[in-house]
């Protein structure tokens, strides 16, 4: 039996190999997508030349991928320029969150079995960050720029015989301010091998589309590619649907013969539709075969449902009116950085959906294929984004020196890669591009739109278009017709005010908010409700995320000091503050003010209240436009007592009442137009009622109580058993509790310390504070309003993980999770 030796503080992307790798003396046998993530080796110098078979990495660092770079820590020595990752001279500022990029090398050997002798094999990225360059045993095969879009290269002729090593080596190269974001840096997707016969269904080459769908039957139109078919030879193609329950529920045979691609109809019976609530998924199996022998077979997810966008119908599901409740996010997963762990994604789809969204926008760039796939299983639909910029540049080395050789062939590869997603709606071919209201913007804007139509005609394409580049010297918001009319749904952000006057002019125009400040929910959300041709709305943001550091946090200013607006939010330092805290939902998944407040205005809840933290005399709370004031649901101030805070109370209830240790001592009535009732309150320990009528009956009320002193540490695991590999995780949500088991929110400064022991090792500690620059790598970190969250990656031996958490003062937090 091997022995396992883990460390605490180890990181789950710098993986020592004998706890994680396969086995490398293990040959590779054919097969589709075979994970090739394991036993990498990594090194970071721009002046390295490692791209040779025969250099030596022996001292290299080991690790698996997905890997980030970008979210290790700099240093284990801290200083007033550098704190964990975060370094205050990064070229990205607070744009890309202070975290430093550079130039790194991977490099992996692997031995092909002697079954793969004849076969043809091929490496996919899901995703390199960025500008990669990819070499087989010293041969360049050739250059991605994109550190977004999946890539694949042919490795056939320039691999070594079978049972001889080969090594793969990937430069990458973050340099320069290319981003407006936090990227991450490496290869932090996933890594792909397949070993397939020469014969052979193209890699993304299957295509399926429900047509003529009702509850009663469906037509299934199959498109599949072929690669290499011998002219002249007959070949048989097979066509297996199965249900969602792996129930074989449909076959269809054609004979082909030296044919790239054959297209193929199946009627399926009462299908089960795929929809928000029922998210049921089909599998297609194609088999090729030749002279009775199987040459390849390739299996792909799929859903039945029906879309369709009016302006008179708005959006329609299945034939069913519905309303988009969508938030946009930036593709980090928080204190995991940019590397893509599949049950991240998940955990992140699941947050949207059980906080009340429906769709997601991926804001500005095609997500991993398993963000997608948690889409398709849980029920969230999607705004599916391609680009952030075009051929004008936002920071001086982005993506935007790449567009004009690179557009249209990522724009391809995003839609072929994706279009089997049945959460997928929408295609966006760009955001607040600069020049969407000149000449050149009107022509690439239907080189996309048409580029997506070829490709996939089934789905709407959109474009977010903003209120200021219309603001522009010698420009106004008449410039963004042409533009709007190469599309299907016209985007816009924070624009709500052009709604009725662009329908009067163009009726048949479908709008949607593809971006708007939280603060604004409610007037946003009003529109869809009135209006059928505003299909729904996508908040900024959702969740929070890393860069664009503090453009949502609300400021303590003197009171006599003027607001510095929006040129203050987004061009000032910042330091030492790391993420943008726009979001509804803070960076590890807890809920803000505004998801609180957005509850009310979708009418998930007939109440919230939120009580502001107490100001400095002489000071003043200033919201950003992003951002809502800087609230809690709280009633624990200790050393306040008699200070007035500000108490805001969220409800569709015209009038409130406030009472306080069992007396009203407060009631107001709702302004018309508004959902909000503000107080301010002498506070005092106790129990605080916020209730809420109509007329003289009560609807709906909600208690706030004083906590007693912190006790304790309570950690409560998200699920109670996780599986033992790589791709799974452990989220732990850490709390400071008093006697009582009452989370004390008024807990900021409390140290926590872990302890891992058994089946798991630490991937990240994390909590909701924007300003927290400490590391998420080692096994300690505050608390936030009396939160924080540990995430422990198993390892691939069933068993247990311990985990153990100290406060000095405290009692003693522990939490066991299965492994299988």
């Amino acid at each position: 039996m091997k022995r396992y030796i883990f460390i605490i503080g180890i990181i789950a992307f710098g993986l020592v190999t004998n706890s994680f790798g396969k086995d490398l003396s293990k040959p590779i046998v054919p097969g589709r997508m075979i994970s090739f993530d394991a036993d990498w080796k990594f090194k970071k110098g721009k002046d390295l030349d490692a791209k040779g078979f025969d250099f030596n990495d022996a001292n290299w660092r080991k690790l698996d991928v997905p890997h980030d770079w970008s979210i290790e820590d700099l240093t284990n020595s801290p200083s007033d320029s550098t704190i964990g990752p975060f370094y205050k001279g990064a070229i990205g500022k607070n744009a890309t969150a202070f975290t430093v990029g550079g130039t790194a090398w991977y490099r992996k050997s692997f031995v092909l079995d002697k079954s793969a002798f004849g076969k043809n094999v091929f490496i996919q990225f899901d995703g390199v960050y960025m500008n990669a360059d990819v070499w087989i045993n010293g041969h360049h095969l050739g250059n991605h720029p994109s550190g977004y879009t999946s890539f694949s290269y042919d490795l056939t002729q320039f691999l070594n015989p079978a049972d001889k090593p080969n090594v793969i080596a990937v430069r990458v190269k973050n340099e320069g301010d290319n981003s407006r974001w936090y990227t991450g840096s490496g290869i932090y997707r996933h890594v792909w091998l397949s070993v397939v016969s020469p014969a052979h269904i193209q890699n993304w080459g299957v295509n399926i589309i429900s047509d003529k769908v009702s509850k009663q039957s469906a037509e299934i139109h199959v498109t599949t590619d072929f690669v290499g078919l011998k002219t002249g030879t007959p070949y048989l193609v097979t066509t297996e649907l199965y249900s969602r329950d792996g129930k074989l529920i449909a076959t269809q045979n054609s004979e082909i013969t030296s044919v790239s691609q054959i297209q193929q109809k199946i009627t399926v019976k009462n299908p089960d539709l795929w929809d928000l609530d029922h998210p049921v998924l089909y599998k297609a199996k194609i088999i090729l075969k030749q002279n009775g022998k199987k040459v390849d077979e390739y299996t792909q997810a799929f859903g039945i449902r029906s879309i369709n966008f009016g302006a008179k119908t708005g959006f329609l599901l299945n034939g069913q009116s519905l309303k988009i409740k969508g938030g946009c996010v930036h593709h980090d997963n928080g204190p995991l950085g940019a590397a893509v762990i599949d049950r991240a994604e998940i955990r992140k789809v699941q947050l949207l959906k059980k906080n009340g969204y429906n769709a997601v926008r991926l804001a500005h760039n095609p997500f991993s294929p398993q963000f997608l796939d948690a889409c398709d299983s849980i029920g969230i639909l999607v705004m599916n984004e391609a680009f952030d910029m075009w051929n004008k540049t936002k920071t001086p080395d982005d993506y935007a020196l790449y567009f004009k050789e690179w557009g249209v062939r990522d724009l391809e590869s995003i839609v072929i890669r994706d279009r089997n997603h049945p959460s997928i709606i929408m295609w966006s071919i760009g955001n607040e591009i600069p020049e969407i209201v000149d000449s050149l913007g009107y022509k690439t804007s239907a080189l996309l739109a048409n580029t997506v139509r070829k490709l996939d005609s089934t789905r709407a394409v959109t474009n977010a278009v903003p209120f200021y580049l219309a603001m522009a010297k010698g420009k106004n918001w008449n410039m963004t017709a042409p533009a709007f009319a190469s599309l299907d749904v016209s985007g816009y952000n924070y624009t709500m005010g052009k709604y009725e006057d662009d329908h009067k002019k163009y009726p048949d125009r479908i709008m949607v908010a593809t971006e708007y400040f939280p603060p604004k929910a409610l007037e946003n959300w009003n529109a869809v409700e009135k209006n059928d041709y505003v299909i729904g709305t996508f908040s900024w943001a959702a969740i929070d995320y890393l860069g664009e550091a503090g453009i949502g946090l609300a400021r303590l200013k003197p009171v006599d000091e003027k607001p510095g607006g929006f040129v203050e939010a987004f061009m000032s330092p910042q330091w030492p503050i790391f993420n943008s805290y726009t979001g509804e939902l803070d960076l590890i998944g807890n809920k803000k003010s505004a998801s609180y407040y957005l509850d009310v205005v979708w009418r998930r809840s007939l109440i919230e209240t939120m009580v502001h933290r107490p100001i400095p005399k002489g000071m003043k709370d200033m919201p950003g436009f992003y951002g809502f004031p800087d609230e809690l649901k709280c009633w624990t101030w200790p050393g306040h007592e008699n200070d007035s805070l500000e108490i805001r109370v969220f409800t569709r209830s015209p009038k409130v009442k406030l009472e306080l240790n069992g007396k009203v001592i407060a009631e107001q009535t709702v302004q018309e137009g508004s959902i909000i009732a503000t107080f301010k309150i002498a506070y005092t320990p106790g129990k605080l009622v916020a209730r809420c009528y109509e007329g003289e009956k009560e609807i709906a009320s909600e208690i706030l109580s004083t906590t007693g002193k912190p006790a304790a540490i309570r950690l409560k695991a998200e699920r109670g058993a996780t599986k033992a590999s790589q791709n799974d995780l452990a989220y732990i949500a850490v709390e400071i509790v008093d006697e009582a088991g009452q989370v004390v929110p008024s807990s900021d400064d409390f140290l926590v310390k872990y302890q891992i022991s058994g089946n798991g090792v630490l991937a990240g500690v994390g909590n909701g504070n924007p300003k927290d620059m400490s590391s998420f790598q080692k096994p300690e970190k505050k608390v936030f309003q009396g939160r924080g969250l540990l995430i422990v990656r198993p390892t691939k031996v069933a068993g247990e993980i311990v985990i153990r958490a100290e406060v000095e003062g405290l009692k003693v937090g522990e939490v066991r999770i299965k492994t299988y």
